[in-house]
């Protein structure tokens, strides 16, 4: 009798970056890997393709994505399995309240009320959702391809 190893599926948070495949989303897992002889910590960058046929998530989302028991293609290995946070909503996971960089947005509208507020600031509650300007100014959800030769056409999508 051969036994089979089963391998226990894994389930990794990653960015959705810029992809080129139609049926699925590229995305970008970020490991700190410790080099042994400066004992530091360096970011190490692991590409995985992810089954999003819908394209439910654009460039720059964190989401969970979860290793399929088997293969679709040769590059597709791990499917979508939830939209964590929009990009540039991002929360504070203990508290709940959104963050913008370092700062809760609560903090940042409490020093605007106390030194007054800028005309020229953002308000976070007045913006519009993302993905309003969708082919006008925002092409995120355009298929994107790698620029090899510099011919004078217009390219727009190129990364």
């Amino acid at each position: 009798m051969a036994h089979r190893a089963k391998k226990a599926l894994t389930i990794l948070l990653g960015q959705c970056v810029p992809s080129v495949k139609s049926q699925a989303s590229k995305i970008r897992i970020r490991k700190m890997e410790l080099d042994e002889n400066l004992l530091m910590y360096f970011k190490q960058d692991k590409f995985v393709y992810a089954h999003d046929p819908n394209k439910l998530c654009k460039s720059g989302d964190i989401v969970l994505v979860k290793e399929l028991p088997e293969r679709l293609t040769k590059q597709i290995t791990h499917s979508i399995e939830k939209i964590v946070f929009k990009f540039g909503d991002i929360q504070d996971p203990i508290t709940g309240k959104n963050v913008v960089v370092n700062q809760y947005r609560e903090q940042m509208d409490a020093a605007s009320e106390a030194y007054g507020k800028s005309e020229s600031g953002f308000d976070y509650d007045k913006a519009p959702p993302r993905g309003r300007l969708e082919g006008i100014r925002d092409f995120t959800h355009q298929e994107t391809y790698i620029k090899w030769n510099e011919d004078g056409k217009d390219q727009p999508f190129a990364v």
